[in-house]
């Protein structure tokens, strides 16, 4: 009995203790012959022995099994037989080794979006511009300085580019919409990168852009019948808003960023709610496709304009709406048989102004009967054959229009003359903008795909 104790002593899945051969032999001297029909192991054959491994027939190895450097053992244990511990362990340890594809999967990085390529502070603006943001008192402009030269160019689009933008809350921000159906953003002081935002969203031609004056949201629309919403922050869609006609403008409410206006093709227009994602207002009447809007009266009424060549109405070019009416307060504002492709107001007095495809832009009262001013208008630049904007600088002072003629033209608001024409492109130059702090900077576009900025 004292040799089974002995031999059962220390049997655990541990390494076993080594025995003596004075201890073996003394046992045995002592104890009586115990019949067995099968002798127990002695301490070297209680030694761990891998198995031998049993080799498949011949023909049916693979390269990558002969090839393999790793000596382990058989992963699969013949069926009855005790598995230690310490043959667990290695057959858990050969699991866990990666392949040679897993290893290259774990060490490639990570892709990054193809919509962030740039950053979008503001570390590289000049301090002109800075201290003109930092100081400008509340609620004020700076006065109105003629620019006369190019100082930016920013190139990326590929087609003709419809609209630009200029954010109110990151002065050093620039959006840009295309016939390419891209969305840029540029950091137009930049040293680095100056396109830092591209919105590949659209599967079609965009033909507006908007930026929010709350936060980095911005907002487009185009031929593939969606208005999108993104966040610039994070270069990701927000939302999206789906029509059954081609929208060619969308307008933030001027005192609720929750609420746009869009306009298309069919001559709908829709008030959207961006929190219920849904039309809250509908403005229905026998229009031609929706050009222009704009939002005046604080905007509790809105100003339409709507293509009129193809219906030979010409009541219908220019109408003042109601926003909760849902009805048409005038439809006989412009009675000219000419389109206008831009609607602006004044940012101080109650006018707006209405581009013309005569060659002119009016000037209309904010105030029924919303009279057009029959003795002022601003002409001398060509508009006839292309979707041409204007815009008025912040202080009111000047009026800047692009030209089918590739140059920009500035006028005075009060007396209504040219003040100063720039030539900018070699083809038609569609769309103008003010910085909205910046008194002598000016962004334009044209129809073969430049962005620019004039100082």
């Amino acid at each position: 009995m004292d040799l089974i104790c002995n031999s059962y002593a220390n049997d655990s899945d541990d390494e076993p203790e080594p025995v003596s051969y004075e201890r073996l032999t003394s046992g045995i001297a002592t104890a009586p012959s115990i019949p067995s029909k099968r002798p127990y192991p002695g301490p070297e054959e209680r030694q761990y022995k891998p198995p031998r491994r049993q080799y498949p027939p011949h023909g049916s190895y693979s390269e990558s099994q002969t090839s393999s450097s790793v000596s382990v053992p058989d992963p699969v244990p013949v069926p009855g037989r005790y598995v230690s511990k310490r043959e667990r362990s290695l057959l858990a340890s050969v699991s866990t080794i990666p392949t040679q594809d897993q290893s290259s999967d774990l060490n490639q990085k990570p892709s990054s979006s193809p919509t962030v390529l740039g950053s979008i502070s503001d570390s590289d603006v000049p301090r002109h511009v800075l201290s003109s943001v930092t100081h400008r008192p509340k609620g004020s402009s700076l006065r109105t300085e003629m620019p006369s030269r190019m100082s930016v160019s920013l190139t990326g689009h590929t087609k003709a580019v419809t609209a630009i933008d200029w954010s109110t809350s990151h002065v050093h921000l620039l959006a840009s919409a295309g016939l390419d159906g891209v969305v840029y953003v540029w950091n137009v002081w930049s040293n680095d990168k100056k396109k830092v935002r591209a919105f590949l969203h659209h599967n079609a031609p965009v033909k507006d852009v908007k930026w929010s004056k709350q936060g980095l949201s911005l907002l487009s629309c185009g031929y593939d019948c969606m208005s999108r919403l993104f966040d610039v922050e994070r270069g990701v869609e927000i939302q999206s808003f789906s029509e059954d006609q081609v929208i060619g403008v969308v307008k933030f409410h001027p005192d609720n960023f929750n609420v746009f206006l869009s306009g298309g093709s069919k001559g709908s227009l829709r008030l959207w709610d961006i929190r219920a994602k849904k039309v809250v207002h509908e403005y229905v009447r026998d229009l031609g496709p929706i050009l222009d809007v704009e939002f005046i009266a604080g905007g509790k009424r809105f100003i339409s304009s709507s293509d009129v060549s193809g219906r030979n109405i010409s009541e219908n070019a220019v109408m003042v709406w109601d926003i909760s009416r849902e009805v048409p307060l005038s439809n006989q504002v412009y009675v000219e048989a000419y389109t206008c492709p831009c609607i602006k107001r004044h940012p101080q007095d109650p006018v707006f102004i209405a581009q013309s495809h005569g060659n002119y832009t009016a000037i209309f009262s904010t105030n029924p009967p919303f009279k057009l001013n029959k003795y002022k208008r601003f002409e001398g630049h060509w508009v006839a054959g292309f979707p041409i904007k204007c815009n008025f600088s912040p202080d009111g002072e000047t009026l800047v229009s692009g030209s089918s003629d590739g140059s920009i033209y500035m006028f005075s608001y009060k007396s209504t003359e040219l003040i100063k024409k720039l030539k900018a492109y070699e083809q038609p130059c569609v769309d103008v903008a003010y910085h909205p702090v910046l008194p002598n900077v000016v962004a334009a576009c044209s129809w073969n795909g430049q962005v620019s900025v004039f100082e």
